[in-house]
């Protein structure tokens, strides 16, 4: 179809719009007037066809094609004897003097058809008053879906298709692509609207949706916008060629082209129509970078078949004489049409002839009148069972309606390339492979395409964290082995390897938890990720509860017997330090089990705002979670979050009370506070950064397991490494707390005047000092008796050189069994001097006199029994006579040295004070 502004006349202005003419003015003819053809001989009967058209413009390129068709009749002697003869009669495009032609043409002479008829006001009044004559029309312009009526105009015909013919082709372009959602945005003319008031039928047949139907008259940018915010991406147009430019430059400002549109327009308009529009507020770039890719729809002006036609030629065979015949005149795109209606017409009446032959009523012909109604009808059929292959296809008729060939065109670099035509009689489509050039790698979707799409857990991802996870675990099994195999080093004994055992386990549960938090809907079931919200919560929350109460409560126990003012004998044992940790279980128990019985946790899905495709395609993207919640989510965590923190804080104050302790063995408040500051400062990092990426799984799991990984690594590794550092390089080292040592050089001993105090609090800083001055006033007695010691065992010795041999013995002995006795009644590395002596009686003592003693040699009396004997005298002395006298020893304490009698002459004294002594 073409739009085009032509002249009737020279002074009348027509728009030819699909094929027929909208009427501004006219002029008219003479019935003489005979197609430039001279007149039949007289030995032929002429058979008149009424030609009712303008004769400027439109006419002046259909005139070529007529003369070409009935000289290609008379050549295949179609009609022999009969000569046919179709004067033109000019309608000058006005109703009027369409109606004056058409009956001065009635009056002077009889027609037996009317040929023509391209203005669609007056075509659609002469067509209407044939059926007062009896006469049959066949028009081959005009293309107004008006005269689809039969009711109305049951006696027209037609050659071109109607507007309406495209509409049953641009369904089934719709449905080659699978397109099930269209707009429509129309100009508010009739036979505009008319062709979209076909559409929508079409469109709900083929089950189409049509969410939005728009009409504008002057602006369409408002209508446009519509379009757009109602998601139409498939647009159907019906406008006219100025308002089409309009309508690119409001799509171009909208956005509104490129690979997520596509544009249907009529294919009429005239070649380059977009540069003469000067009504635009946009550049012809943009108009063309908007119009690329849109398909112009109209039918077939000639086939591109290569068929041989009716007059036994080829349409490109016949286009080539229409050129030479229309040699300067400006050629008509409908004079195929017209080509093929003069056949239309011949063999309509070839064919009544036959029937009226064949009835015995051939001179109905040679005596028509207006009037008759069996002619009509002989008419009629004969028409409506046309079937021939033309220059324009297949030539056929429904209801008065031709069924041709529609073509489409698609719009690429500046020009229409055709890319695929529409068989009506067939109902088929066929499109010239890869000759569509759609704008993106598929062609655009008929609405935006949401995609529900599951945000998960990356595998790789969980692969990662899953083997740290194994390698955590293999740790603290070899913790756990460490701990089970020297449970009974004294070191690992002091540390309370129970205790520690319940901390790897704890530690192996929160691992273990992360295996859980990594599956998500797409590696388990709906039933059994409801179940894993409830298990993995149970897991680290009893996990981390088992860690850090065992580790809370070892603290406990060493705060307890440390912290006794009274210096009470206090033993805690391991029974009750799993009952503390027992306790903290039933809590969270307790907890876990109304959370479960009241507010179970369950799987919610929870969807996020559309997203584009990442991937560049034409589609949306809603991501969507599930999550593990319940009714009152809050709630619950903040109960377990408080329970949590209270039990930080716990650790936190035992850690600082026992901050002194100097025992490694026993005292891990160090390691403690470092671990709850890491895991205090890690979970409050790790839960707001948690929360705010729950849209992002792959984040918050890589966070959430990342945290319980440090967490529980590092709190493994500060409560074991040590030990197992301190183990395998120094065994004694850790439980030791400087032993008590006597040493050979007295000097030496008495400069050592410093001592090591511990377990002392800051408020007994002034009794420490008071027991300090008190040892050192006792170490001086000490030295005092040792001096009459010496005078004493002086006395005993024979000779000078016996008293400087046992002097030196007798020291030697004394350091050892000194040391021996202070080491069996120290407990928990600390010697506690107690200023009480032993009541019991003193023994017999079997003193030798000097007199009686052997003459033998020196070397006989250094002998080891001599040296025996005298010992044995020597250290009752120095227990019983002068330790008494400075506090004596527990009598708790064993002696080697001890009579089995206690002497008259030692009375007990009262003790009076307690010292607690290191480094004597």
């Amino acid at each position: 179809m073409t739009l085009s502004s032509k002249k009737c006349k020279d002074s009348a202005t027509i728009l030819t719009i699909s094929g027929y003419l909208l009427v501004l003015g006219f002029g008219s003819l003479g019935p003489g007037f005979a197609w430039g053809i001279p007149k039949s001989s007289n030995n032929s009967i002429i058979l008149n066809i009424m030609g009712l058209m303008p004769m400027g413009g439109i006419g002046e390129g259909i005139n070529p094609a007529v003369t070409l068709a009935k000289e290609h009749i008379k050549e295949a002697a179609l009609l022999d004897p009969y000569t046919l003869e179709i004067p033109p009669f000019d309608t000058e495009c006005d109703n009027a003097k369409g109606l004056k032609a058409f009956f001065e043409a009635l009056n002077n002479g009889r027609y037996l058809m009317v040929f023509g008829g391209v203005s669609p006001s007056v075509t659609s009044i002469i067509a209407e008053s044939l059926k007062g004559w009896s006469l049959v029309q066949l028009s081959f312009a005009a293309t107004t879906p008006v005269l689809t009526d039969r009711k109305k105009y049951p006696n027209f015909f037609r050659t071109v298709p109607s507007d309406n013919a495209v509409n049953p082709a641009v369904v089934k372009f719709l449905k080659h692509f699978h397109w099930k959602r269209v707009g429509t945005l129309t100009q508010d003319v009739q036979r505009f609207s008319e062709v979209r008031n076909h559409l929508t039928k079409e469109l709900e047949k083929a089950d189409i949706q049509i969410p939005d139907t728009e009409s504008f008259s002057n602006d369409p940018c408002i209508n446009v916008k519509k379009l757009k915010d109602n998601d139409v991406r498939i647009i159907i147009g019906q406008f006219n060629e100025s308002m089409a430019a309009k309508v690119f430059c409001c799509a171009y400002n909208e956005e509104m082209y490129g690979s997520k549109y596509q544009w249907f327009i009529p294919g009429w308009y005239q070649a380059h129509w977009w540069e003469k529009a000067n009504s635009t507020t946009c550049s012809i770039s943009n108009l063309l970078t908007a119009m690329e890719g849109y398909i112009g729809v109209d039918f077939e002006p000639l086939s591109s078949k290569q068929n041989i036609t009716i007059s036994g030629r080829t349409p490109q065979q016949y286009e080539s004489e229409y050129i030479k015949r229309s040699a300067g005149v400006k050629a008509s795109e409908f004079h195929g049409f017209a080509y093929d209606g003069v056949w239309v017409i011949a063999k309509t009446l070839k064919r009544s002839m036959e029937i009226l032959r064949n009835t015995n009523s051939f001179d109905k012909i040679h005596k028509f009148h207006y009037n008759d109604r069996e002619l009509e009808q002989i008419f009629l059929d004969a028409m409506n069972e046309t079937n021939f292959f033309g220059v324009t296809g297949q030539v056929m008729f429904r209801n008065g309606e031709r069924m041709g060939i529609i073509r489409f065109k698609q719009f690429q670099e500046g020009q229409e390339v055709k890319v695929g035509d529409y068989n009506a009689i067939a109902d088929s489509l066929e499109l010239i492979n890869n000759s569509i050039r759609f704008q993106g790698v598929e062609p655009p979707k008929d609405k935006t395409i949401v995609r529900l799409e599951r945000r998960q857990i990356n595998l790789p991802l969980y692969s990662i964290l899953s083997a740290l996870t194994i390698i955590g675990m293999i740790m603290a099994s070899a913790f756990l082995f460490f701990n089970i195999k020297n449970r009974n080093q004294k070191m690992i004994k002091m540390s309370s390897p129970y205790m520690n055992n319940l901390i790897i386990l704890g530690g192996m549960l929160s691992y273990a938890s992360i295996f859980l938090f990594g599956l998500d809907r797409s590696f388990v079931s709906t039933s059994t990720f409801e179940t894993l919200c409830t298990v993995r919560t149970w897991i680290l929350t009893v996990g981390y509860t088992t860690a850090f109460g065992a580790m809370f409560a070892k603290t406990w126990r060493v705060h307890a017997i440390f912290k006794n003012v009274k210096m009470k004998k206090k033993i805690i044992k391991d029974q009750k330090l799993l009952g503390i940790v027992g306790g903290m279980l039933l809590i969270d128990l307790c907890i876990l089990i109304s959370w479960q019985v009241v507010d179970p946790l369950a799987m919610t899905i929870e969807k996020y705002n559309m997203e584009p495709d990442p991937a560049g395609r034409d589609i949306a993207i809603i991501p969507f979670l599930e999550h593990c919640e319940n009714t009152h989510m809050t709630i619950w965590l903040g109960i377990v979050y408080a329970y949590k923190g209270l039990l930080m804080l716990f650790g936190c104050f035992l850690a600082w009370e026992t901050r002194n302790v100097s025992i490694p063995a026993l005292n891990d408040s160090k390691y403690i506070g470092m671990s709850v500051y890491n895991v205090g400062i890690m979970c409050i990092i790790g839960a707001a950064v948690s929360f705010l990426t729950r849209d992002q799984p792959n984040v918050q799991f890589c966070i959430v397991a990342l945290v319980i990984i440090f967490c529980s690594t590092i709190t493994l590794c500060l409560v074991f490494v040590p030990k197992l550092i301190a183990l395998r390089t120094n065994p004694d080292a850790a439980t030791q707390n400087r032993r008590f040592q006597f040493t050979h050089n007295q000097k030496k001993e008495d400069s050592k005047t410093s001592t090591s105090v511990t377990s002392v609090t800051q408020t007994n800083t002034s009794r420490l000092e008071g027991l300090q001055s008190e040892n050192h006033r006792l170490r001086m007695r000490i030295t005092e008796l040792d001096k009459d010691l010496e005078e004493v065992t002086m006395q005993l010795q024979d000779t000078p050189e016996k008293t400087t041999y046992i002097k030196h013995n007798h020291y030697q002995e004394l350091n050892d069994s000194s040391v021996q006795n202070y080491s069996d009644c120290k407990d928990g590395e600390k010697i506690v001097l107690r200023n009480h002596i032993d009541q019991k009686s003193q023994p017999q003592w079997n003193m030798t006199e000097p007199s009686k003693t052997n003459t033998d040699t020196v070397e006989d009396i250094n002998s080891p029994e001599h040296i025996q004997r005298r010992l044995s005298l020597q250290l009752p002395i120095l227990h019983h006579a002068y330790l008494p006298s400075i506090g004596g020893v527990d009598a708790s304490c064993t002696s080697p040295c001890v009579s089995p009698g206690a002497s008259p002459r030692h009375r007990h004294v009262q003790p009076t004070f307690r010292v607690m002594v290191s480094g004597l």
